[in-house]
């Protein structure tokens, strides 16, 4: 992933880390703040300009790990709400910024 897609905690308005790798049920998170086992949360981010480019997404923690980097966690998720509108504009940002090449 070539974008630096920051996250945001809805619930509490603060910056929880960075997207590792993004697909259309989840995302790796690369995150600098504590994070709690098979929690649900409600992230938002952006990818692009525009309010029409972010995404409201309620997401399941299914595992993390500490980085090799300190203060850094490595966190899987997966998104269990995300608006139908919101999981079009995700592909069309996947397809864009991964796109496929000829078998």
């Amino acid at each position: 992933m070539q974008a630096n897609v920051m996250v945001t905690d809805s619930m509490t308005d603060r910056d929880v880390g960075r997207i590792g790798n993004l697909s259309e049920t989840g995302m790796l998170l690369i995150a600098h703040t504590a994070l709690v086992d098979d929690a649900l949360y409600q992230f938002r981010f952006s990818l692009g300009q525009g309010a029409t480019a972010t995404i409201e997404a309620g997401v399941h923690l299914l595992w993390q790990d500490r980085a090799s980097a300190p203060g850094q966690i490595w966190a899987g998720f997966r998104f269990i709400t995300l608006l139908d509108s919101q999981l079009h504009q995700l592909r069309d940002w996947l397809a864009s910024h991964n796109p496929r090449r000829p078998g």
